[in-house]
């Protein structure tokens, strides 16, 4: 196919100007042996940065894919880190290397809360999906989901103690749950409010909640002892007739919770702070509580001030940073050495770039200055606000009082142009001809910039003009809207050339590339797009913003693209030499569509289960269904492959010899001339453990048998007899009616009883036998070396120092 027309690709090139997001946690880490509270980890858009809080210099960037970091959890031992995502998924990076082996799919949408266990073998998620859900880190796979909660997750607690969880949600209720029976034994009832925070005291024997009223509530647990549990009913007698029903109703009632533990209200502390609880945390030895809440600002008439920050390309670092009113525009003066911006109260601020001094403050329009655009001949600018006004400025340079000789730039007011409605844009023709002003009842207008006399009234956008631009050659003119059109028009009549849905919310920015009839849009939907004016083709999407996409800057040459979001983000987007085709770019959207639809199909089920407070905890994603043909294919290759032999086989007995090997299949010969067999077990091999079991649910049932024939081969042969021990389980449980009930397998079922037995017998004496070869191996270095590990030296040092401090705390009462 011929290329009528090239088209280049956009790529993107750097994220600059972000520090930390506020969706995010902050969590103190440790690098390579490094002291403690001196790096600290922020989530950072899609990356994870690291900083060193001393020297405020970034040493190491964890990188994430494309969505949003929501949550970061590091490890007990502090190699390792757990960050949450705005989609549900949970990934580990090493803070070693920065690299990421573990990644975790179950939740529906953004993780909120993430918590290791005291050994740091297991993780448990909440989300706001409501669900709860424990992993195996060591294993690499989801244990059990547990839900109960109606509300986003906000805190969960591990009690090392016990094997219990303590979670808490905006639904107002506190859960415990016993791990070990992946069940809710206690709903705690007596907040009014969202349960924002929690923290165990006194060794676990106290909880402190709190919640968005101004009440801190305390909690006194009580573990219910071996031998003396409270509450334990009492031997059933034999009633006579003539004792009541109601006497010994109490002695047989019996709280279900009471079996593990009580948890009764002690007290309450009022806060100061009237707004929510963010975060309570203990001191080291827990005996200050630190609380963290929200403050709003109230107030509506002050505007904070903002900053604005100059950026060297090629660095990607700040130069220059100056405080500045509530900026709406901003532009650079010719010679670029000073810079103009319009505000929001309506003022014109001159920095200069150099200094980073305010030069002048001008009051220029009465309400908000919306829109300010140079002019072609670079002898002023054009400003348009919500005072229904655009005024025109000349640029001057005057006497500095201050400096005395030298001179300064200003703006001095020309001319005015009174309108019906307030001005959200203005832009000049590159000839300067023509003055394109966007207003507020959804029109644009065109006036003659010397005569200021009316030319053209563009109509036909529903809601307001929000952006709009003209081209180069001053022949075309392209408005962006609020109701999510782009309309292409011809300044010659007015006529609209096309009318084309660009976004899925408002359009917040549009420009044109230099010398060219390619534009950009920018929305609010997250997206930024080019177009072909001429041809109404959609050329390319740029995805990678979190937030709101509010403007770009496009360089002279076309090149390079800074866009700007409401993510606090800039990210640059470089043109590369790729071109694009695009018939093949529709092919690939529609794919990435179908794909995404079809993993938000319906949930897997699983034959016999339903629905409680324990689910599985994998969900079906676009990688679980792409496993899930991966085995299919392979399975089809060992069907043809093993026909292929039979025929073979059959062939040479007729024949009477030996006859040549038919052909492999080129795959099998591309992974080093291994058997069908073994190219199944590399396929499973390759699906990530975590996704292991919804890949082998969303199978369908016609190639179980097959896989537990290869299952039966591969424990005989003794490979990868854990994997395929968890394989041949969840099939089982899954597939129970229809493999009990098919008679050509019970053959099969029994030899793999058989071997797998067998095989696992060894394999757990292997690890005993390595296990007592350590311990072995530990006594004799301690024996021969008069040396400690690690570990019991310092439970023997602690043991040492609690003793001493009790003879202490003795001789201090005898006295």
């Amino acid at each position: 196919m011929g290329l009528t027309k090239q088209y280049l690709r956009y790529v993107a090139s750097a994220v600059f100007g972000v520090i930390g997001n506020q969706k995010a946690n902050i969590a103190f880490v440790t690098l390579r042996g490094g002291e403690k509270g001196r790096y600290v980890a922020v989530g950072a858009c899609e990356h994870v940065f690291i900083w060193d809080v001393r020297k405020a210099e970034k040493v190491l960037i964890l990188e994430g894919k494309k969505h949003e970091v929501t949550y970061l959890c590091p490890s007990p031992d502090g190699v390792h880190i757990a960050v949450g995502y705005e989609d549900g998924g949970v990934r580990i990076f090493s803070l070693l290397n920065g690299e990421s082996n573990i990644s975790f799919s179950g939740h529906k949408s953004a993780v909120s809360v993430i918590r290791y266990d005291a050994l740091g073998a297991r993780l448990v998620t909440g989300s706001r999906d409501t669900d709860v859900i424990v992993w195996d880190i060591i294993n690499e796979c989801g244990l059990y989901r547990l839900k109960g909660h109606k509300d986003a997750i906000t805190q969960i607690l591990f009690l090392e103690s016990k094997n219990l969880l303590i979670t808490s949600s905006k639904d107002s209720f506190v859960k415990w749950w016993d791990l070990d029976t992946q069940h809710c034994f206690k709903t705690m009832v007596g907040h009014r409010t969202e349960v924002w925070g929690m923290v165990l005291l006194n060794q676990e024997s106290r909880l402190i909640t709190g919640s968005a009223d101004s009440e801190l509530r305390a909690w006194d647990i009580q573990y219910i002892e071996e031998g003396k549990e409270v509450g334990e009913p009492q031997e059933k007698k034999v009633r006579t007739l003539l004792e009541n029903e109601e006497d010994d109703e109490e002695g047989l009632d019996e709280e279900p919770e009471e079996r593990i533990l009580s948890c009764k209200k002690a007290g309450s502390v009022l806060r100061e702070a009237r707004d929510r609880v963010v975060s309570l945390v203990t001191d080291a030895k827990a005996k200050v509580v630190l609380e963290q809440c929200c403050k709003y600002n109230l107030t509506t008439d002050f505007y904070p001030l903002q900053e604005v920050s100059s950026f060297v390309r090629s660095t990607l670092q700040v130069i220059r940073t100056m405080g500045c009113e509530y900026a709406l525009c901003s532009l650079f003066v010719p010679g670029d050495r000073q810079i103009i911006l319009g505000t929001k109260s309506g003022k014109i601020q001159i920095f200069d770039l150099a200094s980073g001094s305010l030069l002048e403050t001008t009051d220029a329009h009465d309400g908000a200055l919306w829109s300010m655009c140079l002019s072609p001949d670079q002898r002023g600018i054009v400003t348009g606000g919500a005072d229904k006004t655009v005024k025109f400025w000349d640029f001057e340079l005057i006497k500095d009082q201050d400096s005395g000789k030298n001179k300064r730039l200003t703006v001095k007011h020309t001319r005015t142009l009174q309108l019906d409605e307030d001005v959200l844009c203005v832009r000049y023709s590159p000839d300067q001809r023509l003055l394109a002003v966007s207003l507020l009842d959804c029109t644009v207008k065109i006036f003659y910039t010397d005569t200021l006399k009316f030319f053209l009234s563009l109509y036909g956008h529903k809601l307001p003009v929000l952006c709009l631009d003209i081209s180069h050659d001053s022949a075309l003119i392209a408005t962006g809207s609020a109701d999510r059109n782009v309309k292409i028009w011809g300044l010659d009549f007015g006529d609209c050339h096309r009318s084309m849905f660009a976004h899925d919310d408002s359009i917040m920015f549009l420009q044109f590339v230099p010398k060219t009839h390619l534009f950009f849009t920018a929305g609010k939907d997250r997206k930024i797009k080019q177009w072909d004016a001429d041809k109404f083709e959609h050329i390319q999407t740029l995805e990678g913003h979190h937030r709101e996409v509010w403007c770009l800057a496009i360089s002279p040459n076309g090149d390079h693209i800074v866009s700007s979001s409401h993510d606090k983000s800039l990210r640059l987007w470089e043109r590369t030499r790729e071109p694009i085709i695009l018939e093949e770019e529709k092919e690939m959207e529609r794919e990435a569509e179908f794909e995404e639809s079809l993993a938000k199909g319906d949930e897997p089920v699983v034959p016999g289960e339903t629905k409680g407070e324990a689910e599985p905890a994998g969900k079906k994603t676009i990688e679980t269904v792409k496993a899930a043909e991966q085995i299919m294919e392979a399975i089809e290759l060992y069907r043809e492959e093993s026909e292929k032999l039979e025929e073979h086989r059959a062939a040479c007995k007729a024949a009477g010899k030996e006859l040549p090997p038919p052909k492999m299949n080129p795959i099998l010969v591309a992974f080093g001339n291994i058997s069908p067999s073994r190219y199944v077990l590399e396929v499973i091999k390759k699906v990530r453990s975590s996704e292991l079991e919804v890949s082998l649910l969303v199978l369908p049932f016609p190639y179980v048998p097959d896989l537990l024939k290869l299952f039966n081969g591969y424990v005989q042969q003794g490979l990868e007899v854990e994997l395929v021990c968890r394989c041949l389980f969840f099939l089982l449980r899954v597939h129970f009616g229809q493999i009990t009930s098919n008679q050509m397998l019970l053959s099969v079922i029994d030899e793999l009883r058989t071997n797998t037995i067998s095989k696992v017998r060894e394999i757990r004496d292997v690890l005993g036998f390595n296990s007592a070869g350590l311990q072995f191996l530990q006594r004799e270095i301690e024996s021969k070396e008069d040396v400690m590990f690690f570990a019991d030296a310092t439970d023997r040092f602690e043991e040492k120092k609690r003793k001493r401090r009790k003879r202490e705390r003795a001789v201090l009462t005898v006295t």
